[in-house]
């Protein structure tokens, strides 16, 4: 899969809610109600990025809070992929 333009992933990111750009990746930061709600929803993700075949960074901090990271590693940065992966996920949150 090819990397995207600059001009495309800001393209993708219009149509994401949250989410932004930091260098190489896509990044969105959640702050839920809880511990278990930040873990329902990674179990949540992890199915989808199974299903998709693509895997997002996870880091869960605090009691509540959870980052997500999105980049196609084999690429060296943002695919069409990763905002597939990312639009998926904004449908879980």
């Amino acid at each position: 899969m090819a990397l995207l333009t600059d001009e495309a992933v800001d393209a993708g990111l219009e149509r994401l809610e949250g989410w932004r750009r930091e260098g190489d990746e896509l990044v969105k930061d959640l702050h839920l109600g809880d511990f278990r709600a930040v873990i329902a929803l990674v179990d949540r993700v992890a199915d989808a990025a199974e299903d998709a075949g693509h895997h997002p960074d996870l880091l869960v901090h605090g009691y509540n809070r959870l980052r997500l990271s999105l980049s196609t590693h084999s690429e060296g940065g943002i695919t069409q992929a990763d905002l597939d992966l990312a639009a998926t996920i904004d449908g879980l949150a």
